[in-house]
């Protein structure tokens, strides 16, 4: 099915399944332990071996040796394969670095070796034995030192745009703001690691695996491996949190696959935390520099966002000047990312790539700017408002509610009743409200299901689309239910399963709409194959409470099945309503926080969360993405931040000990509102998504509290206390 125009009435808009708070259908087996991760699959009767990772010791060069001879001999080892036993492999075409394979070092704690054993334990014991004979060469770590040689990224990856004379408009505006702002390097730090389990038999692969992306593995797998996709199943039906990282192939399922075959024997890897910070992707750091020039009345007339930002050779930049493009009004503009070379483990997509980032920044100079101007911060977002493209006018956006996000949220938190900055203390505190607007792109790809109709009336959807604890099974199984008109216990669902159609997966706040749509489109095909087997016009047919009507005929659904069943299988592709209209999702954050006046420490008391993101296909589990995006949104305010050795080329604090997430203490009372609206330009569903959605500007409405709370303006990520200690009131 292609989606070209835009939806009218279908059988989503009975919302008697879809849009309902259904609580999700796979949490009894997560909340009593029975849902098995991919570390975890388990058979009494297979005889599983561990592998232990060896990660390089230097950030870049060559191997000139490899000693493993101790670590062969070590207690219940069974193999070592090192890089320079499987020569150069091929590389995946969504990573940057390699995974394996060669004698060069391109950064620190890249695989280089994969002890297996017959316990973790031994494996790991073993690992330490193993030696390395380096030839190390100079590599740059900093990118505050290398934004001299920063070059423009390819074209096809992201140009520079420019509309109208910001230069000019620049100089002449009456008020204006430049100033510079500055992110950190920050890890995914989901709770279940990077973990598989392999198994051949015979030129055949198994993996069981932690992936977002099922597709993308499994053809970058054989593209590692030299071999014939065809020959490997992935599974992975339950995932422990992604955010990204999990998006693109990593090392354990390429030393679990090379482990395997040298032992004949299942192998387990886990990458040790650790290799979570250096070993796999993470957020780079960015540097921006934002300018707005306003008239006195606060109208926008010029607006640039420039960006720097680091990755190996062959990657690409930190798209953090994405959402300037679009989000406010103004005639000059122009925005331009510049990407220098950095040999640092791979930078990549974490939650809401981007926009994330990138609203850290602009979020501030908006509140700066309303601050030169006298004006109120949410004010001053609404009068610059735009319904359409800023830089491409005659493409209007399909839906855009920012400013009733704001008025909403304004009048749910109180706005009122902000107080005048460092005007406001309750014994030791000094509190402060701060509001920022949330933007991310509505993104859709191809998403495919089968979908089954048995002779007891169950409906089985089977789909390679993944759950990374968002809510996947349960909004497929009501898509599935609304569509056949069943209830949701009538509705199995399957997932995570190579061989099962090719779905969008999981990340990019794409997979919710694009997932459903494909159900929405193979739903379609099963109805059309129902009626035509009962011989009823399928432009009058009803499917509801388990049964098919036409006319005065019904049927139940069971008996339309028959004893062989019927079964409908489709992929949703997409038109091109993305390029006559420009799709987003908007939002407003409000935080409220205390400054201790003596320390600096900082508390949030309060958070809010208003979302106009389409149709909601589940409150329930919708809010759960937002309420963890805004934790997130939390730590990238306050205390996220990976610390580069910039003398060896590491990540420091790479385990959960030094690289501070949120704690349940650190999160104090968390409000979120959806606005009521549907996108026909969106997909069948008239859905978007919202889980990145739900962390764009919540860190900087941390910032803009605090500001209020204290008179300090902190423009360096995270805002700890030593940013905060100096600028506060004398204290007795």
């Amino acid at each position: 099915m292609e989606f070209n125009t835009p939806a009218t009435t279908n059988p989503i808009d009975q919302l008697k399944v879809v849009g309902q708070p259904i609580h999700r259908i796979d949490g009894q087996l997560k909340t009593t332990g029975r849902a098995i991760y991919a570390y975890e699959w388990h058979d009494a009767n297979v005889p599983y071996v561990y592998g232990y990772p060896v990660g390089a010791s230097i950030a870049k060069g060559k191997i000139k040796s490899i000693e493993v001879t101790a670590a062969k001999r070590a207690p219940g080892v069974l193999s070592v394969v090192t890089t320079l036993d499987v020569g150069d492999l091929g590389k995946g075409r969504f990573n940057t670095a390699k995974l394996f394979g060669g004698d060069e070092i391109q950064h620190y704690h890249q695989a280089i070796a994969v002890v297996v054993a017959h316990s973790f334990e031994e494996a790991r014991a073993a690992a330490a034995l193993v030696k390395v004979d380096y030839e190390k060469q100079p590599g740059a770590f900093d990118l505050a030192a290398a934004m001299g040689s920063a070059v423009k990224p390819h074209e096809s990856q992201e140009p520079d745009t420019a509309v109208g004379d910001f230069d000019g408009a620049f100089k002449s505006a009456p008020v204006t703001l430049d100033e510079t702002y500055t992110t950190p390097d920050q890890s995914h730090s989901m709770m279940e690691p990077h973990a598989s389990i392999a198994l051949w038999e015979g030129d055949e692969l198994t993996v069981w695996t932690s992936s977002q992306m099922i597709d993308w593995w499994r053809s970058d797998l054989a593209t590692t491996l030299g071999i014939d996709k065809q020959k490997i199943h992935l599974m992975s039906p339950f995932v422990g949190g992604g955010f990204g990282g999990k998006l693109f192939l990593r090392a354990d399922a390429v030393l679990a696959a090379f482990g395997a075959k040298a032992v004949g024997r299942p192998v387990k890897v886990a990458l040790p935390r650790p290799f979570m910070a250096n070993n796999t992707t993470h957020r780079p750091a960015t540097r921006q520099r934002i300018r707005i020039g306003a008239d006195r009345d606060g109208k926008i007339t010029a607006i640039a966002h420039e960006s720097w930002s680091g990755d190996l050779p062959g990657g690409g930049p930190e798209t953090a000047v994405n959402q300037t493009r679009l989000l406010y009004a103004g005639a000059n503009r122009m925005t331009a990312m510049r990407l220098a070379t950095l040999d640092l483990p791979e930078g990549n997509a974490m939650r809401a790539p981007g926009e994330a980032p990138g609203l850290m920044a602009l979020e501030i100079a908006i509140d700066e700017m309303a601050e030169k101007l006298g004006m109120d911060p949410i004010q001053f977002r609404i009068i610059n408002d735009t319904q359409v493209d800023p830089e491409k006018p005659e493409r209007p956006f399909s839906q855009r509610n920012l400013n009733g996000c704001l008025t909403l949220g304004a009048e749910r938190f109180g706005w009122s009743q902000r107080p005048k900055i460092g005007s406001r203390r309750e014994g030791n505190w000094l509190v402060g409200m701060g509001v920022a607007a949330a933007f991310r792109n509505n993104l859709v790809l191809p998403s495919g299901a089968r979908v089954k109709l048995d002779r007891e009336g169950v409906v089985t959807v089977e789909t390679d689309m993944t759950d990374i604890g968002t809510g996947s099974y349960t909004i497929i199984a009501q898509t599935a239910a609304e569509m056949m008109g069943v209830g949701v216990d009538k509705v199995a669902v399957q997932l995570g399963d190579s061989r099962f159609p090719v779905s969008a997966g999981s990340g990019g706040q794409f997979g919710a709409n694009s997932s459903t749509s494909g159900v929405y489109a193979a739903c379609v095909k099963l109805r059309e194959a129902v009626a035509g087997k009962l011989g009823f016009n399928s432009d009058d047919v009803v499917f509801e409470n388990g049964q098919v009507r036409s006319g005065s005929h019904t049927v139940p659904l069971a008996e339309a099945a028959g004893d062989e069943g019927l079964v409908g299988e489709d992929t949703m592709n997409w038109g091109d309503l993305t390029k006559t209209h420009q799709q987003s999702t908007f939002g407003a954050h409000f935080v409220e926080v205390g400054v201790d006046v003596a320390t600096g420490e900082t508390r949030i008391r309060r958070m809010l969360a208003v979302c106009a993101a389409g149709r909601i296909l589940n409150p329930i589990t919708a809010r759960s993405q937002v309420i963890g995006a805004m934790t997130m949104g939390a730590g990238g305010a306050l205390s996220e931040e990976l610390a580069v050795d910039t003398r060896h080329g590491f990540f420091v604090n790479h385990d959960l000990a030094g690289y501070e997430v949120p704690v349940h203490a650190d999160i104090p009372h968390q409000e979120v509102i959806f606005m009521d609206e549907a996108d026909p330009m969106s997909s069948p569903m008239k859905a978007k998504g919202v889980g990145e959605l739900g962390l764009c500007g919540v860190s900087a409405a941390v910032a803009n509290a605090i500001h209020n709370a204290t008179g300090i303006r902190v423009r360096h990520y995270p805002i700890t206390l030593d940013k905060l200690i100096g600028g506060l009131p004398d204290v007795a």
